[in-house]
Order: C-alpha cells, then structure tokens, then sequence
C-alpha cells in the first residue's frame, strides 16, 4: 500500500536506521559550537524525527524542543524522549514558535526535501527569525552530485531485526529525474512479525541537491551574518565531488 512520506516508515525507522550516527553528528557540530564560544542554551531541532539528535542534544546538556512535520514520527519521538521534551509539529517553511533558540539544528538531509531553492530559503529565513543574536544554525545537505548518486547500482535492501523479534525486510531503490533534477526513492518495506504476520508498505520521497553556490545567497537573503560551509569530520573545504555538506551559519556577528 501507497503512504506519504514518513507516515508508515515512522513504525520502522528506528530499527532502519540503528546505524546512523547521530552521536558523531552532535560531537562534530558542538565542537565547532564551542571553538566559537557557544556553550549550552536553549535548542531547536528541526525534522527532528523520532529523536534521534534530539537525544543526543539532551544528553550534552542543552534544552531542546523538537520539531517535525510528521505526526507519526513526533508520536516515536515521544516514546524515546522525556515527556519534559516539547515535540511541536510544523512545517519547516513557516513554523512559527515564541521561542528563540541559541542553537538549531537540521540534519540527515531533512532540507532535501525542500524541492526549490525558494522553499529552501524560507526555511533559512524562518530558522533565522527564531535564532537568538549570535546564535547557531547547523544543518546538512546532499549536494546535486549526492542526489544524483545516492546509493552505488540505484538499490539499498536488506533486513533488519527489531527489538520486537520482527524483521524488516527493505528494497529502497532510488532513481534520478534529470529534467526536474530530482532523486527519485520509491521505499518498500515488508514487516515480517513473530508469529508469521506480514504488513507490506511503500513510500515515495523525493529530493533535490544544493550546492554550496546555491545556498550562499539564501543564507545572505535570510539575514545571516556569516557562515562556513564544510565537510563531515574535518571541517574541510568542499570539492566538487563532495556528495554532502555542512552549513555552520551565525545570526548576527560571529562567535
């Protein structure tokens, strides 16, 4: 059966995706945090998800509020968070929170599935708006090269064993649409449950690639004062051949 985009995948991606690492992710952005001298504060982790940064936000100390646009992934995330954990659910181009943070976050491609630069920008711009002066946006994104080749042969499958004695069963196959330069995933999951129980579903997600010439003049439009743009661990310069980059952008004078 045919779902939107991280509705039925909701019940599946912790177990999907045990491996990411999300714990180098956070290590890797709060270093760069500290160097600068921004500590701990108040956090909002956007396309947070089932929580997985989110997790690791709480665990280095900071406040952290999450934000998603999926009620299926927000109802995981309150099954692994504390119920003191404020889990909102909105859109990344026109959230609007009383809050303002010293520190937001976007990570694992969320912003890919943005499919203009115009939807880009205003997520940049409302990320922005809730930013506190001098305070820290650090997101990912697959760059056009890494959306065109995502998985090498197009096809990422497996099984995966859940906590439950389930097993998943995934054939994500992924193709590239040069006209509307789009990557295409179609994600069909089979969940074998003990027992002999099947449930079979699949999901169409869809992503566009920025390059960092492209995401400059957004930051600068949404009120940035300054930025590097990077590569994960090193903090490197990006190459032409770098599949994703990291955006490290500040809100008012640099730290």
């Amino acid at each position: 059966m045919q779902h939107p985009p991280f509705t039925a995948l909701a019940a599946v991606y912790d177990t999907m995706m045990d491996d990411v690492e999300y714990d180098q992710w956070t290590d890797f952005l709060l270093t760069y945090a500290r160097d600068r001298g921004l500590g701990r504060g108040q956090a909002l982790d956007l396309a947070c998800g089932t929580g997985g940064l989110t997790r690791e936000l709480l665990a280095a100390g900071w406040d952290v509020t999450g934000l998603d646009g999926s009620a299926e992934m927000l109802a995981r995330a309150r099954q692994r968070l504390p119920g003191s954990v404020p889990l909102v659910q909105g859109d990344l181009r026109t959230f609007e929170l009383e809050e303002r943070f010293d520190l937001i976050t976007c990570v694992f491609d969320s912003l890919n599935n943005l499919l203009s630069t115009q939807e880009l920008g205003q997520a940049l711009t409302q990320s922005a708006r809730h930013l506190r002066p001098g305070g820290l946006l650090a997101c990912d994104l697959n760059t056009r090269l890494g959306v065109r080749d995502l998985w090498e042969g197009g096809v990422m499958e497996g099984v995966a064993p859940a906590a439950d004695g389930s097993e998943v069963h995934y054939h994500w196959s992924h193709v590239y649409d040069e006209e509307e330069e789009l990557g295409v995933v179609q994600a069909l999951c089979r969940v074998v449950r003990d027992g002999g129980e099947v449930e079979e579903f699949t999901e169409m997600h869809r992503e566009r690639g920025y390059d960092p010439q492209e995401v400059e003049p957004l930051l600068r439009a949404a009120g940035f004062a300054h930025w590097d743009i990077v590569e994960y661990p090193d903090y490197a310069e990006p190459q032409a051949d770098t599949p994703r980059i990291w955006v490290l952008a500040w809100k008012g004078e640099a730290q």
